[in-house]
């Protein structure tokens, strides 16, 4: 591994844990604040507790880590050798996150690339990973933000969810775009364009959109090599099945991680979340 380039990503990126320890990637927590209670994300408050409190309709906001938290990291990851850094981030469209590591690049010990990859969930995930792999086969520092940038590139991120509610309440969509999804009890497929959420489909039933999302998959992955995640917010059934559908449907597919969002996600999208990302080798 190499030990020159450091990767840090945010909590968002929902990376399993065993891929982060490989390749030694940290990730900075974004917050969940429940009621009173500022919680960080992956040790304080997990994405079930925050599909209770959705729920219950108790109140559930989400907030950015600070420039000191990345400013630590960062101090970390010098300290332990590197002598550069990049800085991979959800969409900047979503959240203030990557204008807090901007902030904190500023003053770090070692040059701090900060990368606002358009991207959130298993999305950023695979920019991390690519700049991470970039990293140990000897890349420079800016090769490995060319492997992440070019990742994201190629990535599409698409999903169900039972009402846009709770993106409206966020102020993640549009109240506009809310309305016309709730009309008639339309299900919403959506999808990431520019770092934005965005309306894609509207179909009559979940069961249509649940179907018409795994049909958007496996028509937009081809036949070339690609990586898949799977995610879901309390429908583990949802996307177990999607799954397995779609390792006898995609010809070229290399890897697939199957994994329930975390709190912050979750406290956006509600439960009952189903949602795919392809990332093209």
């Amino acid at each position: 591994m190499s030990r020159h380039v450091a990767i840090v990503t945010d909590s968002t990126a929902y990376l399993p844990q065993q891929a982060m320890e490989r390749h030694a990637i940290t990730a900075v927590p974004l917050t969940v604040v429940l009621g009173d209670r500022a919680l960080e994300e992956g040790t304080e408050i997990s994405a079930r507790s925050v599909a209770e409190a959705l729920r219950r309709r108790a109140s559930v906001t989400t907030s950015r880590p600070g420039p000191a938290t990345f400013a630590a990291a960062y101090r970390t990851a010098a300290e332990a050798g590197a002598t550069g850094i990049v800085s991979l981030h959800l969409s900047a469209e979503m959240s203030g996150t990557y204008d807090a590591a901007v902030v904190a690049a500023e003053q770090a010990p070692v040059p701090v690339r900060v990368v606002d990859t358009g991207m959130v969930a298993m999305a950023l995930g695979f920019c991390a990973l690519a700049a991470a792999e970039a990293a140990e086969a000897g890349g420079t520092l800016d090769e490995a933000v060319a492997a992440a940038e070019k990742r994201a590139e190629g990535t599409a991120a698409y999903f169900y969810v039972d009402t846009l509610d709770y993106l409206r309440r966020g102020g993640r969509i549009g109240a506009a775009q809310a309305l016309l999804g709730s009309a008639l009890a339309v299900k919403p497929l959506l999808q990431l364009d520019n770092g934005r959420i965005e309306l894609l489909e509207k179909v009559r039933t979940a069961s249509r959109a649940l179907a018409r999302l795994e049909e958007i998959v496996v028509e937009r992955a081809g036949v070339a090599p690609v990586d898949v995640a799977v995610h879901h917010l309390a429908a583990a059934d949802r996307a177990e099945q999607l799954a397995a559908r779609l390792r006898t449907r995609v010809p070229g597919l290399a890897e697939l991680h199957v994994s329930e969002v975390g709190a912050v996600i979750g406290a956006h999208t509600g439960p009952g979340l189903l949602g795919a990302v392809l990332s093209p080798r």
